[in-house]
């Protein structure tokens, strides 16, 4: 999906203002930061559509393709045959879901029209078994009887408290009557909060936590010391470094997620939640853990398989 996305990208900006696209931008990045909570959509017309689009899709897509990637190799045989984006917009999660598995249907729910649109504008060729509908993100939301995947990305942190813990009740009841649900949301502290909440939330419903978590008891990291984010490489387009404004040829897009079934599924016994230290002859993990909690562990040369693997460890990889 890397190549088919940035093909659809690929000249979007044509015809529009330098000067247009870059005060759509900057207006995009306080929302996307998280600071004006809004109950209106944040995407108001074409330009600030396309400003997203180029802007913030390789990064979701990215983001979100680790998040479900994550949660797939710990349900080997499952896949899902229908799929729910839930404040879709332009789809990056819908091209996520389709990296990640085949053959199933998607939705995108979203209350801008214009994002709606371009979404069906790009997604046309690539993924045509997709289904763009406008719906109130928030307070009334349904999710369609028969879902077996519900995805939230990047979406709480544009919302009033009622409406996003609304969306999360949405998605987990769903889950409830379906089978899985995956929120995404920035890598920053207030992301995590808000993963951290909604995370309880689906545990209060009944679901099982899958990943990145080791356990679906409460979360051991203690809100203000620290939180759990990780990390995707984003190789960037000339387009994209226009919009952006960079010069570096990648960037690493930090986000924060959880995955959640109702069916049995057995998380990782450890997840790596902060990049790996590589010393001589040793490697120092940094590990969330079933029973223990947080934990450093150290890796020499003495434990074998376990230090190869170690030095090729990632951050956000299971370990045993």
């Amino acid at each position: 999906m890397h190549e088919e996305l940035r093909a659809a990208l690929a000249g979007l900006l044509d015809g529009l203002p330098p000067k247009q696209a870059a005060q759509a931008v900057e207006r995009l990045i306080a929302n996307y930061r998280g600071r004006t909570p809004t109950d209106a959509p944040v995407l108001r017309d074409r330009a600030d559509v396309a400003a997203y689009a180029a802007y913030r899709m390789p990064a979701t897509f990215e983001a979100v393709r680790a998040a479900l990637t994550a949660f797939a190799a710990r349900v080997p045989d499952w896949s899902p045959a229908t799929h729910v984006d839930i404040g879709g917009g332009t789809g990056a999660a819908t091209w996520a879901a389709a990296a990640t598995w085949e053959g199933h249907h998607s939705t995108v729910l979203d209350w801008a029209q214009p994002a709606l649109d371009l979404g069906r504008e790009l997604a046309a060729k690539t993924l045509p078994d997709t289904e763009w509908r406008r719906q109130t993100i928030g307070e009334g939301l349904t999710v369609p009887a028969g879902t077996d995947l519900v995805t939230v990305s990047y979406v709480l942190g544009e919302l009033r408290p009622e409406d996003r813990r609304a969306v999360v009740a949405a998605a987990a009841t769903a889950a409830t009557a379906a089978q899985a649900v995956v929120l995404i949301e920035p890598g920053t502290p207030d992301g995590y909060l808000r993963i951290r909440e909604a995370r309880t939330q689906l545990t209060e419903a009944g679901l099982r936590i899958v990943a990145p978590c080791p356990h679906s008891d409460t979360c051991p990291i203690v809100p203000g010391q620290d939180w759990c984010h990780f990390a995707a490489r984003v190789n960037r387009s000339s387009l994209h470094r226009q919009v952006k404004g960079g010069s570096l040829p990648y960037e690493d897009e930090k986000f924060s997620y959880v995955a959640a079934t109702t069916f049995d599924a057995t998380p990782a016994p450890a997840r790596i939640i902060r990049k790996p230290q590589l010393r001589k002859g040793q490697v120092l993990l940094d590990l969330c853990t079933t029973q223990d909690g947080l934990q450093r562990t150290t890796v020499t040369k003495r434990h074998g398989t376990h230090y190869r693997q170690a030095r090729d460890a990632s951050w956000g990889d299971a370990w045993s």
